[in-house]
C-alpha cells in the first residue's frame, strides 16, 4: 500500500520529485520548493492526510542550504515528509497556511528560528521572538552559539483591533494570579458577549530545541522529561522512540509493556486534574474536591511504583531504567478503587443541573475549525476527529491490547469533559490488560553505537500527539524537532470563545488544558 502510494504521488508531480529516502515507517520525497505547496495541498485536501508537524534544518555545512520538512499522517501507519531546500542567498519559501491553517505557527517559528520567510503569510509578526529582540539573530541557525546574549533593541508588537461603537479590549495577562506560567489573552467584547479574542505566548521561551544540541543523549532523555513537567513519560518515550528507530533497537518486550503502563497512569492523573479544574471553574467546589482527592492518590500511586509523582527518571534509551513487575498487585487494587470512586464522581457531575448549565454548549469548536488547525488529543475527538496516536501509529505494547478511541462530537466542554472521562476508562482497563500479560525478560536492551540518521518518535500524551523527529550524527544530536500537542491546541482557543461570555474563559481554557511550558520550548 506504501509503494503504492509513493507511485501515485510521484506520478501526480513527475519532475518535481527528485529524491526518496525510506527508513522504517518514514517516506522522505524531496521535491522542488516551488512544487511544495501543490504537492502539500494534494496530500491534505486529495487524499485527507493531517499536516501533523513543519520544522526546518540548518544543513549549510555538508548541503550547502537550509531545509524544511512537512510531515504528514497517512493510514496504515506511515508518515510522509515533503522536503524542500531553501537556498541561504534566497531565504524564502511560499506559504502554506492559506491552503492549510495548521502551518500557520509553524512558518512563524521558522521566520523567527532560521530567518526563512514565508513568503505571502496572511500574519507575518513575530511568534517568539519578542519585539526587543534584534534582526538578524537566529537561534536555531549552527552559527548561532547558545551562550550569545543579543542586545534588546526598541521595538512595538501590533495587535489586531476590532473597532465598532460599545467594542471594548481587555487585556488579560501575561500575569496571571495563582501559579500557571504567563501568557497574554486580549478580548474584544461587546458587553459580555466575546468578539475576538488574540493570544500571545512564549514568555518563558526556554531555547530547548538548542539546548538539546548540547546535550549527550543519556542527559537529553532528562531534558524531553521536563519540557512539560505533566507530560513527563510521554516527552521523553517519544524522545526515546526516535533514538532506538535511528539505532535500530528494538526494546525488550517487558520495556515496552512498562512504558505503556507508565503512559496510561500519566493520561489517568492528567485527567483527573482537568476534570477539577473544569467542576472548580463552574463552582461545584465538592466534585473539584473528590476530583483532586483521586489525582492525588494516583501520584502517590506513581511514587509508589517509581519513586517519583511525576513518573520521571524511568524512562531511558533502549528501555526502562527500573522494574515495576513487584508492583502488579497494589497497582490493581488501586486501580480498583479508583474506578469505583471516579464512577460515583461523573455521576455526580453529569447529574447536577448547575454544571450541565455551565458547560453544555460552551466552548464550542467545530469539526471544520478543529481539522483546520489539526486539534489534537481529547479536544480533537471531542470535535469528532477519529485520531489517536496509540491506534493509528502504534508503539510500546499497545499492538497487542485493546482499546477504544473515545470520540463525541459536540465540541463543547462538555464534551471534552466527557471524552476525558471515557478515556481514564479506557487506561484502567489498558493497565489491568498489560499488567495481566506482563512477560518477563529484561527491562532494557543497550543502545552503544548509534549510527548517523533521523527518525520519528511519537506518543499520545495526555494531552494528544507528542511528537519527537531526531536527527543524530557522529553519535551527537544534530536536531531535535519537538512538537507538543498544546502547540497544535493553543490556537483553537481563540475559535472556542467566540460568542461565548467573558465568565466561561477560564472554564474553557480548562477543558482544552494547554500547557504553556509544552508550548514554550
Amino acid at each position: 500500500m506504501s509503494e503504492e502510494l509513493i507511485e501515485t504521488i510521484k506520478k501526480e508531480f513527475r519532475s518535481n520529485v527528485f529524491d526518496e529516502t525510506v527508513s522504517n515507517n518514514e517516506h522522505y520525497l524531496t521535491v522542488k520548493k516551488e512544487a511544495a505547496v501543490r504537492i502539500c495541498d494534494y496530500l491534505y485536501h486529495t487524499l485527507d492526510f493531517p499536516l501533523i508537524s513543519i520544522f526546518a534544518t540548518d544543513e549549510r555545512a555538508k548541503d550547502g542550504c537550509f531545509k524544511i520538512h512537512y510531515i504528514f499522517s497517512c493510514k496504515d501507519d506511515m508518515f510522509i515528509i515533503i522536503k524542500i531546500k531553501v537556498e541561504e542567498t534566497s531565504p524564502r519559501f511560499a506559504t502554506l497556511t492559506h491552503k492549510i491553517p495548521a502551518a500557520n505557527w509553524y512558518e512563524r517559528e521558522i521566520q523567527d528560528m532560521f530567518g526563512l520567510v514565508p513568503v505571502g503569510h496572511p500574519d507575518p509578526r513575530r511568534l517568539i521572538h519578542f519585539e526587543d529582540w534584534p534582526a538578524g539573530f537566529y537561534p536555531l541557525r549552527k552559527d548561532f552559539d547558545i551562550r550569545t546574549k543579543p542586545p534588546r533593541v526598541k521595538g512595538e508588537y501590533i495587535y489586531r483591533r476590532v473597532e465598532g461603537e460599545g467594542v471594548y479590549e481587555i487585556p488579560v495577562g501575561p500575569v496571571h494570579a495563582g501559579v500557571i506560567e504567563p501568557g497574554h489573552f486580549r478580548f474584544s467584547v461587546a458587553g459580555e458577549p466575546i468578539l475576538n479574542l488574540e493570544i500571545r505566548h512564549f514568555y518563558t521561551h526556554k531555547g530547548v530545541e538548542k539546548l538539546f544540541e548540547s546535550l549527550s543523549i543519556d542527559k537529553a532523555v532528562f531534558l524531553a522529561e521536563r519540557i512539560s513537567g505533566d507530560n513527563s513519560v510521554a516527552h521523553s518515550a517519544a524522545f526515546c522512540q526516535a533514538v532506538e528507530k535511528v539505532a535500530g533497537v528494538d526494546i525488550p518486550p517487558h520495556a515496552k509493556y512498562i512504558r505503556t503502563i507508565l503512559l496510561e497512569l500519566e493520561r489517568i492523573y492528567n485527567h483527573f486534574g482537568d476534570i477539577a479544574g473544569i467542576a472548580t471553574d463552574v463552582a461545584y467546589p465538592f466534585g473539584a474536591a473528590h476530583a483532586n482527592r483521586l489525582k492525588e492518590q494516583v501520584m502517590q500511586l506513581n511514587e509508589k511504583v517509581t519513586g517519583s509523582r511525576l513518573l520521571r527518571g524511568m524512562n531511558t534509551t533502549g528501555g526502562v531504567r527500573r522494574d515495576i513487575g513487584d508492583k502488579n498487585e497494589l497497582i490493581s487494587k488501586e486501580l480498583a478503587t479508583l474506578q469505583n470512586n471516579f464512577r460515583e464522581l461523573m455521576e455526580l457531575l453529569i447529574s447536577s443541573p448547575s454544571v450541565a448549565d455551565r458547560i453544555e454548549t460552551t466552548g464550542r469548536i467545530s469539526n471544520e475549525i478543529a481539522k483546520g488547525l489539526h486539534v489534537v488529543g481529547p479536544a480533537g475527538r471531542a470535535s469528532g476527529i477519529d485520531g489517536d496516536t496509540r491506534r493509528d501509529h502504534p508503539y510500546a505494547a499497545y499492538p497487542e491490547l485493546e482499546f477504544k478511541v473515545p470520540v463525541r462530537k459536540a465540541g463543547d466542554v462538555n464534551a471534552r469533559t466527557l471524552v476525558r472521562a471515557d478515556e481514564v476508562y479506557e487506561s484502567i482497563m489498558l493497565i489491568q490488560q498489560a499488567l495481566s500479560r506482563l512477560p518477563e525478560g529484561d527491562i532494557r536492551t543497550d543502545v552503544n553505537q548509534i549510527p548517523d540518521g533521523y527518525a520519528l518518535g511519537y506518543t499520545e500524551a495526555p494531552r494528544g500527539e507528542t511528537l519527537y523527529w531526531v536527527h543524530i550524527s557522529n553519535g551527537r544530536i544534530e536536531r531535535c524537532k519537538v512538537r507538543d500537542p498544546s502547540f497544535c491546541n493553543w490556537l483553537a482557543i481563540e475559535y472556542a470563545v467566540l460568542d461565548n461570555i467573558v465568565p466561561d474563559f477560564p472554564i474553557i481554557n480548562k477543558s482544552l488544558s494547554l500547557s504553556y511550558s509544552g508550548n514554550d520550548m
